[in-house]
C-alpha cells in the first residue's frame, strides 16, 4: 500500500531553515562548488548546529506519539543540495533524533514545483527567492527570518502564532483599508460581512490541519485525566473591535478553536510576543516581525497586498 499523506500534517522545509548554514554557504560562495563538496565529505559526521526552525520541527514531530501507529506528523526536507553533499544535511537530522526520513535532493534547483507532490500545507526556507516562487504558484510558503534562536528543552508546549489578514484569511478585507486608508471603512466592511467567513488565505489548511491534531490531543485529555495537551495556537492580529466578530465568526464556521486571541489594534505585535514567546509566529508583513525576529522565530508570508510593491521591483 502507497504511503498516504492527504491525512496527515505535511510540512516541507528546506535545510536552510532547520539548520545554520552560515558556514557552509560561505565555503560555496567564496571557494567554489568542489570546495563546498569536499568541505561537506569532511565534515558528514559532524552534526550541523541547530538553525530557526528547528525548536518548531522538534516539538512539531513529537505530537507523532499522540498515534505512533498511524502519525499525524510529516516533515520532509526539500534540499537545494545534491544526494552526496545533502548526506550531512540528513546525518545531521538522525544525530538529533529529529524522525525526519523522507527527503528530496535537488542539485540547486527551486524545491516549489515539487510541494504538491507531497500535499504539503506549509513550506518553510530561509531562501527568499524559492519562497517568492512557491507563493506566486499558489503554495503556501514562508520565509523564515534569521535570529537568534535558543531552544528551551524544559519547554514542552509548542506555541504557534498567526496574523489573520494575508495568513489565515485572504486580504480582501486589508484590501479595503489599503484602498481607502480610513479605519472606519475597514471596520464598516467587516461589520457589513460579519456573518460571511473570509476567504482562505495561504495557511488555511495548514491551520485546520493543526487544530485537527490540537483536537486528538482534547480527546485524549478526556481519555487520560493526567494528560496534558502541549499545543497552543494563537492569533495576533492588528484588528481591534468591532471588525473582531468576523475573525471569531470565520474560526467557528471552518471548525477552528484557538486557545488565545490577541486584538491589538495597532499595538506593537512583539509587545505581546515577547511574554507569549511563540515556537513560529506568521506574519504577512515584515515590520510586524522585525522587532521580535532577533529572538523569536518568526515566518514571512509575501502574500498578498501588502506584498505587491515587492513583488513588481
Amino acid at each position: 500500500m502507497p504511503y498516504d499523506l492527504t491525512k496527515r500534517l505535511v510540512v516541507g522545509l528546506s535545510s536552510s531553515a532547520l539548520f545554520n548554514l552560515q558556514e557552509s554557504d560561505e565555503v560555496f560562495r567564496t571557494k567554489g562548488e568542489q570546495e563546498y563538496r569536499r568541505y561537506q565529505r569532511e565534515k558528514q559526521e559532524e552534526p550541523l548546529e541547530k538553525g530557526v526552525a528547528f525548536p518548531f520541527v522538534r516539538r512539531l514531530l513529537k505530537l507523532n506519539k499522540l498515534c505512533p501507529e498511524d502519525p499525524p506528523v510529516e516533515v520532509i526536507l526539500l534540499s537545494r543540495n545534491d544526494p552526496d553533499t545533502g548526506l550531512r544535511v540528513m546525518n545531521s537530522i538522525e544525530s538529533y533524533g529529529l524522525g525526519m526520513t523522507r527527503a528530496v535532493f535537488l542539485q540547486g534547483k527551486s524545491p516549489h514545483k515539487y510541494i504538491p507532490a507531497f500535499d504539503i500545507e506549509l513550506f518553510l526556507s530561509a531562501n527568499h527567492q524559492d519562497v517568492r516562487q512557491a507563493v506566486l504558484a499558489g503554495y503556501p510558503a514562508g520565509q523564515i527570518l534569521e535570529g537568534d534562536i535558543k531552544d528551551d528543552p524544559s519547554d514542552f508546549e509548542l506555541r504557534i502564532a498567526f496574523d489573520f489578514d494575508g495568513v489565515i484569511a485572504d486580504d480582501e478585507a486589508e484590501g479595503v483599508y489599503k484602498a481607502s486608508g480610513e479605519l472606519e471603512d475597514f471596520h464598516e466592511h467587516e461589520l457589513r460581512k460579519v456573518d460571511i467567513a473570509h476567504n482562505p488565505g495561504p495557511l488555511q489548511r495548514f491551520l485546520q490541519r493543526v487544530s485537527a491534531i490540537q483536537k486528538m490531543e482534547m480527546e485524549k485529555a478526556e481519555k487520560e485525566p493526567s494528560y496534558d495537551p502541549v499545543l497552543k495556537i494563537s492569533i495576533v492580529t492588528a484588528r481591534n473591535a468591532p471588525s473582531h466578530k468576523r475573525v471569531i465568526n470565520t474560526m467557528r464556521e471552518w471548525g477552528i478553536l484557538v486557545n488565545e486571541a490577541f486584538f491589538m489594534g495597532g499595538v506593537e505585535k512583539s509587545r505581546v510576543l515577547d511574554i507569549l514567546k511563540p515556537h513560529i509566529f506568521f506574519d504577512d508583513q515584515k515590520p510586524h516581525l522585525e522587532p521580535s525576529s532577533e529572538i523569536l522565530p518568526s515566518v514571512h508570508i509575501p502574500f498578498g497586498i501588502a506584498n505587491e510593491k515587492k513583488r513588481m521591483r
